[in-house]
């Protein structure tokens, strides 16, 4: 896990590819084609590339029209623009016409540093969980990004996809099989179960290696779909080790901690902890400085794993 690479630079190549696979697709942008990585697709297909200039709202409605028309269209922009200042478009012209958009979203959660709290978005799985028939990924790495972003480009429907702007630790391998809507068992134990998503993935994976120094043995799955979530592979969690810590960067109201627990709350009731933004908003700083501060490291994931056991 040495080499980093942020998950907005892989969407930006796999979009590349995809370009030269499927000629009905379209890129359009909300004017930070350089920052969101769109300005690959532009370079090589710049007749399917629409700038749509600083009007998130007037973006997501064309995009709606272009995808009823047949399209199949990525549209980008900063998490915090795309799901809150678009929530109803988004929600009115995507969601309710089912249209075939792919709401690729960048610079989501703390990791977006000194842009400071009025960029840093906590909210946005939540908002987009909220829509009916929306898919929601949430990629660990570069390797998991561009499976993940192929798979929703080749499904019919809308989706959101949240990516990061700082590099990342690429935790999977190319040959590794990562399958939308099917959580990924990364490690098993027997003590508790360590649910992650994004970037909190690695976290979890250092976390249970100082647990295991310790004689705690940790299982860890990668929910990088959270809607639909894999409901079989939480149970089957919850049934055999008894506890889980869910890990996110994103707030722990309407993220992935809510949604394992409406799962193990119907389903197989355990003792449950969560590490995620805490219903704070954040500041300007240092990616890992603000992450150390807001708690979302694997020292704090093994803190809540503790915690439970």
């Amino acid at each position: 896990m040495t080499e980093k690479i942020a998950t907005r630079q892989a969407y930006g190549e796999v979009l590349q590819e995809l370009g030269k696979e499927y000629e009905n697709l379209v890129v359009m942008d909300a004017d930070l084609s350089g920052s969101t990585k769109t300005a690959e697709f532009r370079k090589v297909f710049p007749e399917r590339f629409f700038n749509m200039g600083i009007a998130e709202q007037n973006m997501y409605a064309h995009a709606a029209g272009l995808a009823l028309s047949g399209k199949i269209v990525c549209a980008s922009t900063f998490a915090m623009f795309a799901t809150g200042r678009s929530f109803e478009i988004i929600r009115n012209s995507i969601g309710y016409t089912g249209a075939n958009v792919k709401i690729c979203a960048t610079h989501a959660g703390i990791t977006v540093g000194e842009d400071g709290a009025s960029h840093q978005t906590f909210e946005d799985i939540a908002l987009m969980r909220t829509i009916p028939g929306m898919t929601v990924i949430s990629p660990s790495d570069a390797v998991s990004a561009k499976k993940l972003i192929r798979q929703a480009v080749a499904m019919d429907g809308p989706c959101y996809v949240r990516l990061g702007r700082a590099a990342v630790p690429v935790y999977y391998k190319e040959e590794d099989e990562i399958t939308l809507g099917k959580g990924k068992l990364l490690r098993d134990g027997k003590d508790l179960t360590i649910i992650a998503t994004g970037i909190m993935v690695s976290d979890a994976a250092i976390a249970a290696e100082k647990l295991a120094e310790e004689g705690i043995s940790a299982r860890i799955i990668d929910i990088h779909t959270i809607k639909p979530i894999d409901e079989e592979i939480i149970v089957k969690a919850a049934e055999e080790t008894g506890a889980i810590v869910t890990a996110e960067e994103h707030g722990i109201i309407g993220g992935l901690g809510d949604a394992v627990a409406q799962v193990v709350v119907k389903r197989c009731p355990v003792k449950m902890a969560m590490v995620g933004q805490q219903d704070v908003f954040g500041e300007s700083g240092k990616p890992d400085q603000l992450r150390e501060k807001y708690g979302m490291t694997a020292e704090d994931i093994i803190a809540a794993a503790k915690s439970l056991i």
